[in-house]
């Protein structure tokens, strides 16, 4: 008697990619949200320019930097987290790796190890030391917070539960929110260590929300999974995990990078105090592209999805990029920067001015998270890391012709550095990627000829 033939999966369509994606796109849309607030709240307290100088260019980049080896671990439960034996493997190394990096946090923040880092490593002014110093204390929960957070939003994404994470976004922007007012109203610090401890505690919020929803979830769905592979043993994992780790930690140490070079350019508090609004506005057109790559690793590899992503692909790219390019363009750059941020009169200038450089930027997120997705999906994330360094040599070859030069403001030159990087990234990753396709169409052509 013959074995009943199993029926076909069915073919991903258009429609099926954008309900994957819409709930992570909105959850980084609300995500990128929460800077610009910050620096509107920042932007209205005493001491504006300085404070937004210290948490855009100081305090946050160097916990994110602190926290980097840690942010691809989405991605791994995505794509590992398939069983039992499998999340066990992947959350123990996620609480191994939290605890390691929150000691060096706390190391950076308590010690004088941020006199160092600030005054001589990033070659700051004295005057942002002591806002740092604040800002990063009041960021101590924050790596293991985005560590528990990702992981569990991993596991949600891979079992079909994406709406979950917009939610953790939702009360997460309402709890830093809620925050920022408190800070605002009542508590009289300075800025940055109002927008530290805001952020802090949406972080926290979010972690905790995620961690309650994901149980059910482990219990009902992870857990009953038959186990179709053994999960990877340590040097398998490190060989997966660690060109991940290297890739967001190589990726952040840009924004130290940037903060030295600003102090050897011209216009320096400007360009420090308008760093974080440009930033933050790119950074929110960019992020819904960012959250694409967890789609590309969940879809790929089923029938119909390749040439449903790759339109996909197209259309993010276009839709981000045509919003900041009308915000470049147009009064609504001056609307945004002078209106919503409330910066002084010269940093709106200095900022407007450096946004009409970078207006492509959200298309080349789009496309990096299309090659990246399809690198993870082949476990070669080898090219991953390479392609990030790439765009630090990028990088720091166009800001050593700024400093060279010297004809051109700080802010002016960090954007043209930051946006050749991206440019070589993501060229290099198509690169890789393409060959990683063939290789992988070639292994399945042999195997259907056996």
């Amino acid at each position: 008697m013959s074995r009943p033939e199993s029926s076909p999966s069915p073919v991903v369509s258009l429609r099926q990619v954008f309900v994957a994606w819409w709930p992570l796109a909105a959850s980084w849309l609300l995500m990128g949200l929460e800077l610009p607030a910050v620096n509107a709240v920042i932007a209205r307290l005493p001491d504006a320019k300085t404070q937004l100088g210290a948490y855009g260019t100081l305090v946050f980049p160097i916990a994110i930097f602190i926290e980097g080896p840690i942010i691809m671990i989405l991605a791994a439960a995505t794509a590992l987290c398939k069983d039992g034996p499998s999340f066990d493997r992947v959350r123990s190394f996620m609480w191994r790796a939290a605890a390691v990096l929150t000691v060096v946090h706390g190391i950076v923040a308590f010690t004088p190890v941020c006199d160092f880092v600030v005054l001589t490593l990033l070659d700051a002014s004295e005057v942002y030391l002591e806002p740092t110093r604040h800002g990063l204390m009041m960021m101590l929960p924050w790596t293991a917070a985005i560590a528990y957070r990702r992981f569990h939003q991993g596991v949600l994404i891979r079992f079909g539960h994406s709406r979950a994470v917009g939610t953790g976004t939702i009360l997460r922007l309402l709890a830093s929110a809620a925050g920022l007012a408190f800070g605002y109203a009542l508590t009289g610090w300075p800025g940055a260590a109002v927008g530290a401890a805001a952020v802090s505690f949406g972080v926290f919020v979010e972690a905790v929300y995620i961690g309650l929803r994901v149980r059910p979830v482990v219990r009902d769905q992870v857990r009953t999974q038959p186990v179709v592979e053994e999960p990877l043993d340590g040097r398998a994992f490190a060989r997966f995990y660690v060109p991940l780790a290297i890739t967001p930690a190589l990726t952040i140490v840009s924004q130290p990078i940037v903060s030295a070079a600003l102090s050897h350019m011209p216009a320096t508090e400007d360009s420090r105090a308008a760093w974080s609004p440009v930033y933050g506005l790119v950074f929110m057109l960019r992020c819904v592209g960012m959250a694409y790559n967890e789609v590309v690793v969940a879809l790929l590899g089923r029938p119909g999805a390749e040439p449903a992503l790759r339109r996909f692909t197209a259309w993010l790219a276009l839709a981000t990029t045509s919003i900041l390019f009308a915000v470049a363009f147009t009064p609504l750059g001056r609307l945004w920067f002078g209106t919503v941020i409330d910066l002084d009169p010269e940093v709106i200038e200095v900022s407007t001015e450096a946004l009409r450089l970078v207006w492509f930027l959200p298309a080349l997120a789009a496309m990096q998270s299309w090659f990246q997705g399809i690198l993870v999906h082949e476990r070669r994330t080898h090219g991953i890391t390479e392609g990030v360094v790439a765009m630090l040599l990028a990088l720091i070859a166009v800001l050593a012709f700024g400093i060279i030069w010297g004809g051109a403001k700080g802010i002016t030159i960090a954007l043209l550095a930051y946006a050749a990087g991206s440019m070589a990234n993501v060229g290099w990753l198509a690169l890789r990627a393409a060959r990683a396709g063939s290789r992988a169409r070639g292994g399945d052509e042999a195997a259907a000829s056996q």
